[in-house]
């Protein structure tokens, strides 16, 4: 369980699910390092806990900025109790339509920024034989939708990232948890979301093409609140054993669930194709 005044360091803390877990996390007596691209979004925040939280400016792709991040955040407070990888953002197009160049940028932010910012702080958890990581992912690291499918690789990897590591660090006293929200009152299908730069025309009217729009079209209709999934997120951090799993979000959890009979179904239906493949005896 955390300790009374646990440090949490926490990517993408200027808006949404970020900036609600910051602020719960304040309320409920920790201290935190809010980090953010431009962190004069956090003023207000830092006024209101001048004594528990500091801001720091991190753009999560940039390596050097990681390490002064973590310098910063152990010089303040000593070290790093919970670090949370919420940094992220969605990308929409088809496969065929993906940018290569976005497609990396978002891998660079969505991924192997997460992986970074462990590589800075596990030396630190090691040490001290105690902490816990916190991954967001997505219910799409686990169901997929057309126009998505960047968005879904580099969640899927962040869910086998965080199962991975749960084994890797538990001999030191490290816990980790990977979150999947559903659908939150975010901006993130709003300005933060990105798009392919082309619409081929031979989509039009396909399942891609449409998803995209009902994507845009579902800002801030999304039933999730920010500050709910927050607290959801920090009870389940306080718990005597955390999950490794973790949803949030009732239409998340309808859907994996969905996704896990429909699975059943075809493993059941292909068992016979799948168990052929053994040498006979």
């Amino acid at each position: 369980m955390l300790k009374k005044g646990a440090v949490w360091f926490i990517t993408g803390c200027s808006s949404g699910l970020g900036r609600a877990l910051a602020e719960q996390v304040l309320a409920a007596g920790y201290r935190a390092v809010v980090t953010a691209r431009k962190p004069e979004e956090l003023t207000r925040l830092l006024a209101e806990y001048p004594e528990t939280a500091i801001a720091v400016e991190l753009d999560v792709t940039k390596g050097n900025q990681i390490e002064v991040a973590v310098a910063q955040a152990q010089a303040r407070f000593g070290a790093i109790d919970v670090v949370v990888n919420n940094a992220g953002y969605g990308y929409l197009g088809a496969i065929e339509e993906g940018d290569d160049a976005d497609v990396r940028t978002m891998f660079e932010t969505n991924l192997f920024a997460p992986v970074n910012i462990l590589k800075a702080v596990l030396p630190g958890m090691r040490e001290r034989r105690r902490g816990h990581v916190v991954n967001i992912s997505s219910v799409g690291g686990f169901v997929t939708y057309p126009a998505t499918g960047y968005y879904h690789m580099a969640k899927f990897a962040i869910e086998a990232l965080s199962d991975t590591l749960a084994k890797e660090v538990a001999a030191f006293g490290i816990g980790v948890t990977v979150v999947a929200p559903g659908a939150f009152r975010t901006n993130f299908r709003g300005g933060s979301i990105r798009q392919a730069k082309v619409r081929l025309s031979a989509y039009a009217g396909t399942a891609a093409a449409k998803q995209r729009d009902v994507v845009l079209a579902g800002h801030g209709k999304q039933q999730g609140d920010p500050s709910r999934g927050a607290r959801a997120i920090i009870n389940a951090i306080e718990a005597e054993s955390p999950p490794l799993h973790l949803v949030i979000g009732g239409d998340a959890l309808d859907q994996l669930r969905q996704k896990v009979v429909d699975l059943q179904k075809e493993w059941d239906k292909w068992e016979s194709v799948t168990r052929s493949t053994n040498f006979a005896p």
